[in-house]
């Protein structure tokens, strides 16, 4: 029966960008994203392609029917049962019942089986709503966490979650220490990372050590001074070396952003002429929103050690950063096509 289901979706199964596990209340739904559908909301991701529910019982044989799952049985019923009931289009779903001492074990046998069914060209993702959830270490298995630890929490707690789960690809969190965190800590290596309120010290430290592609920091005490700063960093080549886009919205409080495009290193287009568009597909919300905000500017920076481009600009309270994959000599001649072409 897989077999036969393989061969006659193989084109849908193409089409399948990712795999995720979402927590809901005292719940869990596996939900297929496809690459094709231009999801806008939570709902579209847990309504039409959540495929099965997975569920905590005290008492692991109350089911109506069981199923040989990578070698373990677990107990099924179809259910109509959905965290939001206001949504009349969910379809009913297998859900999965087993005790909560047996979580772990039926969790792996789960993500075994759905693995080993849609391949390994799939991205498979585990979304939690706190570091202190359940969160199993599977094979092949991602980690999308938000984090809002209160003042009181320890940052040897908050240490020791990263380095047990290194493969943490997306990352949404607000911590007044976030200063404190190791400069060697793997929280510096998520894919993508969006920040709230960071400190002056916890930007300086996030500047030096940031290891991953894509970041957002959202009501951030810095001013111009930092941005220059940041921007030299990245110019010298010495930090930020995978970074492909970076969003920074500063404080109410901030003065003079604007100073920022004023650094003798940074280059300018001619106003007369119109500036490339940045944008790169979005790694932390591609199933609602496929790209990062476009970046249009008439500045920007080169790096010392390899000639890669970077579009800098200022709208506001916003500085925005993207980096080309191009020359200065391929972005200026991109420059140029586009006034031959209009």
């Amino acid at each position: 029966m897989k077999t036969l289901i393989k061969s006659s979706q193989t084109k849908r199964f193409k089409s399948i960008s990712r795999v995720t596990y979402n927590n809901w209340v005292n719940k869990w739904y596996v939900c297929i994203l496809f690459k094709t559908k231009n999801m806008r909301t939570m709902e579209d991701c847990m309504g039409m392609d959540t495929i099965m529910a997975m569920s905590e019982h005290l008492d692991g044989t109350k089911h109506i029917f069981q199923l040989n799952v990578s070698g373990k049985k677990i107990g099924f019923r179809v259910s109509d049962e959905y965290p939001l009931p206001k949504a009349s289009f969910y379809p009913s779903v297998p859900e999965a019942f087993f005790h909560p001492n047996l979580k772990e074990s039926a969790f792996k046998a789960i993500h075994n089986y759905i693995s080993d069914f849609f391949g390994d060209t799939v991205v498979y993702l585990w979304t939690a709503n706190s570091y202190k959830h359940f969160i199993p270490q599977l094979p092949n298995l991602s980690l999308w966490v938000t984090m809002w630890p209160d003042r009181s929490e320890v940052t040897e707690n908050i240490e020791t979650f990263f380095a047990s789960y290194p493969d943490i690809k997306y990352l949404s969190i607000r911590w007044d220490k976030l200063q404190s965190i190791s400069p060697e800590s793997q929280f510096y290596e998520a894919e993508s990372i969006r920040i709230t309120r960071p400190s002056l010290p916890a930007v300086h430290t996030f500047s030096r050590n940031f290891k991953g592609r894509q970041a957002t920091l959202s009501y951030c005490e810095c001013g111009f001074v930092e941005l220059i700063e940041f921007m030299g960093r990245w110019r010298s080549g010495k930090a930020l070396q995978k970074l492909e886009y970076l969003k920074i919205t500063l404080t109410s409080g901030a003065r003079h952003v604007r100073e920022a495009l004023r650094a003798n290193w940074v280059k300018h287009i001619a106003a007369t002429e119109k500036p490339p568009t940045h944008s790169v597909p979005d790694l932390y919300t591609s199933s609602f929103k496929p790209n990062t905000d476009p970046i249009t500017s008439h500045s920007y920076i080169v790096r010392e050690t390899d000639n890669r481009v970077a579009s800098v600009s200022v709208q506001g309270r916003t500085f925005s950063f993207g980096v080309w994959n191009k020359t200065e000599e391929e972005f200026l001649k991109m420059v140029e096509q586009s006034q031959i072409s209009n």
